[in-house]
């Protein structure tokens, strides 16, 4: 017997605004006793500036969770504690290798009812943490958002989060959409499952033109130079100060150092969940699919093609989201029979059209973001080099971890020797290439086959030019924290 189509709102999830809460979130927590992290986070800037902050912290009062009720009043606490924590670590001469108490008892307990990671995740700042600017405007226009937490007060930090708040609220229908076309799909009603996928692809081209609009309000300097550090996770940050992690102290005296990811766009559910619907594969870096593992392959039961033995950056990352939103994907997976529909339906040429074009889009989504990432990070990071680095190894670069731990990394795992953001683009790449393999019409794939090929010659030029700069770059860290794509695979800031 096939498992049931998941309902959203058994993971707290709802038609209009997907994997945003349908409540929106709260600007402040109800209880004055909570007005101290309120205070904190709303004078936040200004206490980084002033060097103040963590004295400010270490003065807190450790306070109980006893006061928050609704799941609002634990998302808000929750993205506070977030932004007080990361600060804390980041916001000094030298980052902070340990959490006082009033910060990490708080945070450890509602994380654990959030099913979160006690770390800045996509929820902490973005889910979590928005709102409307009129209340009776959608959320996905980009003009009617505002942020609700910045660690530096500019508007860049607050249009890269809101960017994705908005993509989020445009992208929510296609959860029901797609949950449709798997149920008409056991009932083989081929015109409701190429209606979803037709409004599924145009869907997709909306999301990819409010991606494009990060440039508006967003400058690449400022975003690397003073957004990223903040973010940065505390996974092989060695030479950023943190050899061992980030000590959350329980005033237990047995604690020990934890490590996790910083927050990254692959926390997204949302983009996970195309993956899994369309039926698209991602392996570890560097592994391609068995080209005799054709898309006609034998699926599992259920429908589900079988996933790779090794978990990769992407499996990595679902564990740094709300753990409804898991457990959701987890149950999509079991269910997912679209793909297979489709090639069982090859004679039907406006389903197979409809599914390609979905693929399509969502491959010219991931287009527009290799472009984004290589101007916002790729390219900062090589001009950050050229200057040299001699004055900056003065006070330690928060937003730079070890050359040596990279290039082992990298070597061993990867057989690559560049840094500083290469390891990223072949894996943002392969995860675009992985998303047309699905393809059922013939001109389908030959069409991505030589786009990709086209690019790829201007890679192989541009990369020989570049070479030595590359061989001596350092690995840069930050949002998402690992570029070594430790953990048999990775990246950052990954769509």
């Amino acid at each position: 017997m096939l498992p049931p189509v998941p309902v959203l709102a058994d993971y707290g999830l709802s038609p209009r605004h997907g994997f945003l809460p349908e409540t929106l979130p709260l600007t402040h927590l109800p209880d004055p006793y909570y007005n101290k992290w309120e205070a904190i986070a709303a004078n936040l800037q200004a206490l980084v500036l002033s060097r103040r902050l963590r004295s400010v912290i270490d003065h807190l009062p450790v306070l109980s969770t006893i006061g928050l009720e609704h799941e609002a009043e634990w998302r808000r606490a929750y993205s506070l504690l977030c932004f007080m924590a990361h600060a804390y670590i980041w916001g000094g001469d030298a980052p902070s290798d340990r959490l006082p108490m009033a910060i990490s008892v708080p945070l450890l307990e509602i994380s654990d009812h959030l099913e979160v990671p006690p770390v800045a995740t996509y929820a902490a700042v973005c889910l979590w943490n928005f709102k409307p600017v009129f209340m009776d405007e959608d959320i996905d226009n980009m003009e009617n958002l505002a942020t609700l937490n910045t660690f530096t007060g500019s508007i860049d930090e607050s249009w890269f989060y809101l960017i994705s708040v908005a993509i989020e609220a445009r992208g929510a229908p296609i959860l029901d959409l797609m949950l449709t076309a798997i149920a008409a799909a056991r009932k083989d009603d081929a015109k409701t499952v190429t209606r979803c996928l037709v409004g599924f692809a145009e869907l997709l081209t909306d999301l990819t033109n409010i991606l494009v609009r990060m440039h508006e309000s967003c400058d690449p300097t400022v975003f690397y130079h003073r957004v990223r550090p903040f973010l940065a996770g505390s996974k092989n940050m060695a030479e950023a100060g943190l050899p061992h992690g980030v000590l959350y102290d329980e005033g237990t005296g047995a604690e020990k150092y934890r490590q996790y990811s910083g927050g990254s766009n692959a926390q997204s559910s949302l983009i996970q969940f195309f993956d899994i619907v369309l039926g698209i594969q991602h392996l570890p870096t560097g592994e391609r699919q068995n080209p005799s593992a054709s898309s006609e392959s034998e699926p599992e039961a259920g429908g589900r093609h079988a996933a790779p033995s090794r978990n990769n950056f992407i499996q990595e990352m679902r564990r740094y989201m709300p753990g409804p939103h898991a457990r959701f994907l987890a149950d999509v997976s079991r269910v997912a029979n679209i793909r297979d529909f489709v090639q069982a339906n090859k004679p039907n040429r406006q389903l197979c059209l409809a599914y390609d074009a979905c693929l399509a889009m969502l491959s010219a989504f991931r287009d527009k973001h290799i472009a984004i990432v290589t101007r916002y990070i790729i390219t900062p990071s090589r001009e950050a080099r050229a200057r040299g680095r001699s004055q900056s190894r003065k006070r330690v670069n928060l937003a730079a971890a070890s050359a040596a731990a990279a290039a082992a990394g990298a070597q061993t795992k990867q057989g690559q020797t560049g840094t500083g953001g290469t390891a990223l683009i072949p894996f943002l790449k392969q995860a675009r290439d992985e998303t047309g393999e699905p393809a059922v019409e013939e001109w389908t794939r030959r069409f991505m086959k030589r786009k990709l090929k086209a690019e790829y010659q201007a890679d192989a030029v541009f990369s020989k030019a570049d070479k030595g700069a590359v061989e001596t770059d350092v690995d840069v860290k930050g949002l998402a924290g690992s570029w070594t794509m430790d953990d048999e695979g990775g990246g950052i800031c990954s769509f």
